[in-house]
């Protein structure tokens, strides 16, 4: 039970950024300049860009609050990055440097 839990707070992000670019395309599209920078989110930091797309305002931009979200979701994202770069050695018949 708990590695699905894992396997879906690790996809969520992911697929409701998706999700939200098929069906509202217009969110993303002011939220960015162009296409990559989003298709770099999904694969990099899908919970910060996705935080980024949800509370984007148009033509205002974010304010205080939003960039505190979006700088908090950034962190969870990196923090990610980090617990999976230690779990690694934990893996049996894995060789580090």
């Amino acid at each position: 039970m708990g590695c699905l839990f894992a396997l879906f707070a690790g996809i969520f992000p992911r697929l409701a950024l998706f999700i939200i670019w098929i069906a509202r395309p217009v969110l993303v599209n002011t939220a960015f300049d162009t296409w990559i920078f989003p298709l770099l989110g999904i694969v990099f930091l899908p919970f910060a860009t996705l935080i980024y797309v949800v509370l984007y305002t148009p033509g205002v931009g974010l304010t205080g609050w939003g960039w505190f979200w979006v700088v908090f979701a950034g962190l969870l994202d990196l923090s990610h990055w980090a617990a999976s770069a230690t779990q690694r050695r934990q893996i049996p018949g894995y060789r580090g440097v």
